[in-house]
């Protein structure tokens, strides 16, 4: 036995870890397809590029291992079953059960791993990855001055250049305006042609400009405002120097990050629930309070007031749609002039405005600490639900593999992205319905695992008593047992 549970694992942890690099890779690709654009033209060190795409890597682990086992496990036993050697196994008195046990341990064992990392290396991978994007997002673009175009790239200047040079550093027909006095353009500086270079710390670049002059406004005479009196000089060479400690990478601290949903642990994110419910119970307490003092007018004092009853409110409603033509009279407000009666109309649509308004701006509010808490509850429950899915896809894909007899990269792969993709499907969309308020974020982070729980049992069985699934003739008998005891 211990010979044949080598056999097993050998084959299976091979495919194991090419599908689950694969899967990371294939994510991976699909991030860079989404920020290329931020990344190109920003002049960005190599090893910050690597850095970033380590940490994001490590991110799309809880989305890869899943799919991992289930593609592994299936492809082995297919292959297995292709190959008869499954056949040959059961013929020895080998029971699928005792066959699966090698690789139900490690399932197991990586269930525990993947709780493990949900709770403390995702957390970290998140807070990395998401600081360093933000700032790479943030970055300016490298240096590049285009012709005919006034550049604005280098704070407090405006480059124009006429026209460049072959080698990109030859420049001609330079114009540049210097605002660094924060009064307009009242420094420009001319030249007939220059060269740019970098400086040997590479931290300035370094304008030499040929044939030029330097035109300045006065702006200090204490009659600019009337004479307008300016400078112009005139020179043969001149070296502007400008600095390019703006066009590093300007790392934000990592604390400002801390407190997200996404980079807290389990105990965190238990403490973080705690306080967030406490503060928006509060906050709903006390905006309750402030309302009926401020609008206590409109405010019923006793509950039962506010209920209405149906069966009055059906009989208003017929009665208004009886007399809608019938001349409404407001006892109260005869007692007043028609301007009298226009002020106070006003008047009340004004307040009832307000307090419309108020309301809204309060609700708006309200929903959006109660989504803050839900997203926080949706991290704690999926740090647990990814473990469970490493278990049932491996009772899905182990059966259905000795069930089609098939390895190799062709049915194997058709089959697990499909029920990848109906997991994926529904745990993100009972997410998003409970993110909404329509569902408990416990059902929609779980659902998905909950309608796969069953297909894997099933599977199991149907693999466990050498049941054919695409066997026409046994689901007819099948049914026809079902509605015969129907119909009895």
């Amino acid at each position: 036995m211990k010979k044949l549970y080598r056999y097993i694992i050998r084959s299976y942890i091979g495919t194991f870890f090419f599908t689950f690099f694969v899967a990371v890779f294939i994510l991976l690709m699909q991030f860079l397809w989404c920020y290329i654009d931020d990344f190109v033209g920003k002049g960005l060190e190599v090893s910050v590029i690597l850095k970033l795409l380590f940490y994001t890597s490590i991110t799309f682990v809880p989305m890869a291992l899943p799919l991992a086992i289930l593609l592994s496990s299936l492809m082995c036993f297919g292959k297995l079953g292709e190959y008869y050697e499954l056949v040959a196994m059961k013929a020895s008195g080998i029971s699928i059960w005792k066959i699966m046990r090698p690789l139900l341990v490690f399932s197991v064992i990586m269930s525990f791993v993947a709780f493990f990392f949900s709770n403390n290396v995702l957390p970290y991978a998140n807070l990395k990855s998401q600081s360093l994007l933000y700032d790479v997002r943030h970055q300016k673009m490298a240096l590049d001055i285009p012709e005919g175009v006034f550049y604005r790239g280098i704070d407090d200047y405006v480059i124009r250049v006429g026209k460049k040079g072959d080698d990109g550093n030859s420049l001609y027909d330079v114009m540049i305006y210097d605002h660094s006095d924060g009064k307009g353009n009242v420094k420009v500086t001319t030249a007939d042609s220059g060269y740019i270079a970098l400086s040997k710390t590479q931290k300035e670049m370094i304008f030499t400009l040929y044939d030029g002059c330097n035109y300045t406004e006065m702006t200090d005479d204490k009659d600019y405002r009337v004479r307008r009196p300016f400078q112009t000089m005139f020179f043969k060479k001149q070296y502007i120097t400008f600095d390019l400690s703006e066009f590093d990478l300007t790392r934000t601290d990592e604390d400002l990050f801390k407190s997200h949903h996404s980079m807290l642990n389990i105990a965190q994110l238990n403490v973080a629930i705690d306080s967030l419910n406490k503060t928006y119970d509060k906050r709903v307490e006390k905006y309750d309070e402030s309302f009926k003092r401020r609008f206590h007018n409109l405010v019923a004092d006793d509950e039962e007031f506010v209920k209405h009853d149906k069966r009055a409110s059906k009989k208003s409603k017929e009665k208004v749609e009886n007399d809608n033509e019938e001349k409404i009279i407001w006892p109260l407000l005869d007692n007043f002039t028609i301007k009298e009666q226009t002020s106070i109309v006003d008047m009340a649509l004004s307040s009832t405005k307000n307090i419309k308004e108020n309301i809204d701006v309060n609700v708006k509010e309200f929903n959006r600490q109660k989504t803050n808490i839900l997203k926080h509850e949706q991290v704690l429950n999926q740090k647990f639900s990814l473990s469970v899915a490493c278990l049932i896809f491996f009772f899905i894909g182990a059966p259905l593999g000795a069930i089609i007899r098939k390895g190799g990269l062709g049915l194997p792969v058709v089959v697990s992205v499909v029920f990848f993709v109906i997991y994926y499907i529904m745990t993100i969309t009972c997410e998003n319905i409970a993110l909404a308020g329509d569902m408990p974020m416990f059902l929609g982070v779980w659902l998905s695992s909950i309608v796969l729980f069953p297909i894997g049992v099933f599977l199991t069985f149907k693999a466990t008593t050498d049941g054919e699934l695409l066997d026409g003739e046994s689901w007819k008998k099948t049914f026809d047992k079902i509605f015969t005891h129907k119909n009895r």
